[in-house]
């Protein structure tokens, strides 16, 4: 396959993938020894798409490992409670997805402390360093934050792209008010608690006002003289659950600067390592057909 260097990093939320592919396909998909290997066979598909399609140069798989010494769960031990552990059948095809990576030659990490978003987040942060575009290809909107000019975010299962201008038509908030319109708001899928009574429309409202959390919570007297529905209610709301705000937008932002080892290295493409991808597809008992569109 020829590939150009076209300035787009590739960055995947890649454990979007890997629980998606689990959902949707069989778990009577069995491997030699026997084992669930649904979630791979649907990995590999949706990987094979990608790079037969696109191409890449540049590319990064970010994977999510326990939450349990998270620096988020840490500073709020309800994160995420609301989601149950993942299954050791999975946890398994985790590891062989990751293994599958490693076999094509492509960069991949995941971090005891940090999340694949905050991975994506300073692997993007570098590609820009380096003059480059991203593509985030996932189906988080937490990941909508990172999205500057000329980049992507692409949920790509289902070809649905958004820039910049379309985040903010989607939202309501330009990228770089994600986090915020986040931590106002809350988000139920992530536990985090936000403002009671205040949904996105309303924290919507409030940003296009004030601009950020920061010239919110410095002029909150302006919030109840403001020209919206409930304004003084919205103004005691805020005041009341100030330390929420600031809890949920830590939160909510994503670090873009990991200082980790693995998350270091550059995301250019290596070379494939046949054997190693040929003894995973054994033990996956992958259909020759399959296995020989990868193989050439």
């Amino acid at each position: 396959m020829n590939r150009r260097d076209d300035g787009i990093s590739w960055l995947v939320d890649a454990s979007i993938y890997v629980f998606r592919s689990w959902y949707l396909l069989p778990e009577g998909l069995t491997g030699r020894d026997g084992q669930p290997v649904n979630a791979v066979h649907g990995f590999i598909d949706f990987v094979y798409t990608l790079l037969h399609n696109e191409a890449p140069t540049q590319i990064g798989f970010a994977f999510d490992q326990s939450l349990g010494q998270s620096w988020r769960k840490k500073i709020h031990p309800g994160y995420k409670a609301n989601r149950e552990p993942a299954p050791e059948a999975l946890k398994r095809q985790f590891h062989d997805c990751r293994r599958f990576i490693a076999a094509l030659g492509i960069r991949h990490a995941a971090s005891d402390r940090h999340e694949a978003d905050d991975i994506i987040g300073t692997w993007a942060a570098r590609a820009r360093d380096a003059g480059r575009r991203v593509h985030i290809v996932t189906g988080d909107k937490d990941l909508a934050q990172l999205i500057g000019p000329g980049d992507l975010w692409w949920e790509y299962g289902r070809n649905i792209r958004r820039n910049a201008a379309a985040i903010e038509r989607h939202y309501g908030a330009r990228p770089d008010q994600i986090a915020d319109l986040l931590a106002i708001a809350g988000d139920a899928s992530d536990n985090i608690p936000g403002v009671p009574g205040i949904g996105m429309a309303t924290a919507v409202k409030l940003l296009k006002r004030f601009d950020n959390i920061d010239n919110l919570l410095s002029r909150t007297p302006e919030i109840g003289r403001a020209k919206l529905r409930g304004a003084r209610r919205l103004q005691h709301l805020i005041e009341e659950h100030r330390e929420a705000i600031l809890l949920s937008r830590r939160l909510t932002g994503i670090v873009c600067d990991i200082d980790e080892a693995e998350v270091t290295p550059p995301l250019t493409r290596g070379d494939v390592d046949e054997p190693a991808l040929t003894a995973l597809f054994d033990e996956l008992a992958l259909p020759p057909a399959r296995r020989q569109r990868w193989l050439k």
